[in-house]
């Protein structure tokens, strides 16, 4: 206002207050509101996206390691087995005295060799159920993935439609929203 009395609005005044009174309760305000929001819950998406995948490394990293422990002990079975056929043939070499002491060995290395067997298996079955939760945990980081670009996307539809002032951009927005809030929660369910 000047002195007399008298108030002369600009143009640029006058947008800065139509902004301020309508804005707000607008498109810009409703799409920025929006954004935060999805950009939150992509956050946490992302987040998940990214435990899942440590898990599925550190599932198949103990897989690894069954593996290795069984093949140990399927070595083992195997220097058994040369033992046991080294006593058998021991026996149909060896004098009258010593054949006794032979059968023995391979008889015990016959049992010590079920035992090993036992264990190997033990061992692999260990190493299936590692393998099948890696899967799992990589499956499920898929989706937490899949959940957080289709929100990241959204985000990006936000800033055009806020600068189109395109009011089917802004569906789109909510549209794609939703679609990464159902892979989020198919990630979550483990679907």
């Amino acid at each position: 206002m000047s002195e007399g009395g008298f108030h002369v609005h600009g143009p640029h005044d006058h947008e800065l207050e139509h902004a301020a009174q309508h804005e707000p309760r607008g498109m810009a305000g409703q799409l920025a509101v929006a954004t935060a929001v999805i950009a939150t819950v992509g956050a946490l998406f992302a987040y998940m996206g990214g435990a899942t995948q440590a898990n599925a490394g550190l599932f198949k990293n103990d897989a690894a390691i069954k593996k290795t422990e069984a093949a140990n002990q399927w070595a083992f079975y195997q220097a058994k087995s040369n033992k046991q056929n080294l006593a058998e043939v021991a026996i149909d070499l060896a004098p009258e005295p010593r054949k006794a002491f032979y059968a023995e060995e391979a008889k015990r290395y016959k049992a010590e060799k079920n035992d090993i067997m036992v264990e190997a298996k033990k061992l692999e079955d260990e190493s299936k159920e590692w393998d099948k939760k890696s899967d799992e945990q990589l499956h499920q980081h898929h989706r937490w993935a899949q959940a957080t670009t289709a929100l990241q996307i959204a985000i990006a539809m936000a800033a055009i439609a806020l600068l189109t002032r395109s009011k089917g951009l802004e569906k789109g927005v909510f549209v794609l929203s939703g679609l990464g809030v159902v892979l989020g929660a198919l990630a979550w369910f483990h679907i």
